[in-house]
């Protein structure tokens, strides 16, 4: 098959319903000719559907980020789908989480800040580090922020764990540099999903892109994003790490 990502193989955690951008990552990374591997946690009969929603089905990990023992054996649960010639080319790294307690900066706890962090910024180094043996040279690493520059009406500590998250792209970036890997993430502006549905007042923080895209955003389509993940993914950018591409509208560059 050709395509940009012809004969690569691909890793794609956070796959929950067909609204995702990580869904759309996927689907547009088999039409670029790559083979597909997803993740689940929670529930992994509802991911293992939706994968048959693919223009290939794809085989589905159970992954839970904060599991040590899973991560310990997520190679060998790759490898044991891929055979003798295992390898990962790619991994899309589609989590975030934090408790109701996260959305409320003054009020919320460590225990809800430290689980926000933990899910959806420390979960980027421990991935790339669980799935380090099956990347050669020129593999590349894509995350999904939600650009932490601005303190972001109702979205509190995760802006702060997304922030934590850009800083461990950063240093990830650094030190797998010096092994060939790649590590950049997508800025996506806001998309109506399954994730969105547990941030209270999201409708407050999507009305900014309605008022501020100049290019226009669609709260409804995530294939925007999706094809910025499949460009990273791709060899088109083969000296770019470190780096933040904004998939949002533009709404970052407009002023306050």
């Amino acid at each position: 098959m050709s395509g940009i990502l012809a004969g690569k193989r691909i890793l794609v955690t956070g796959v929950l319903t067909e609204s995702s951008i990580a869904f759309q990552a996927a689907k547009v990374a088999q039409n670029e000719g790559a083979e597909v591997i997803l993740t689940g946690f929670g529930r992994l009969s509802l991911v293992e559907r939706i994968a048959k929603r693919l223009p290939k089905p794809a085989p589905v990990i159970e992954l839970d980020v904060s599991n040590q023992e899973q991560l310990d054996g997520l190679a060998d649960k790759v490898r044991e789908l891929q055979g003798d010639d295992a390898r990962l080319d790619g991994i899309v790294h589609s989590i975030a989480f934090g408790p109701q307690g996260a959305f409320n900066f003054l009020e919320g706890s460590w225990e809800d800040v430290s689980t926000a962090v933990q899910v959806s910024a420390y979960s980027y180094k421990s991935l790339a580090m669980a799935l380090l043996p099956l990347m050669p040279q020129g593999s590349s690493i894509v995350g999904l922020t939600f650009d932490a520059q601005t303190a972001w009406p109702k979205y509190d500590w995760m802006g702060v764990a997304k922030a934590a998250l850009e800083s461990t792209n950063r240093y990830l970036a650094r030190d797998f540099g010096p092994k060939g890997i790649r590590c950049n993430l997508v800025a996506a502006g806001p998309i109506k999903s399954m994730a969105a549905k547990s941030i209270p007042g999201f409708e407050e923080l999507a009305d900014v892109w309605n008022h501020r895209a100049p290019i226009g955003w669609d709260l409804a389509d995530p294939e925007p994003a999706g094809r910025g993940i499949v460009g990273l993914l791709s060899d088109f950018f083969p000296r770019t790490t470190g780096e933040i591409v904004h998939v949002d509208g533009g709404v970052h560059m407009m002023g306050a």
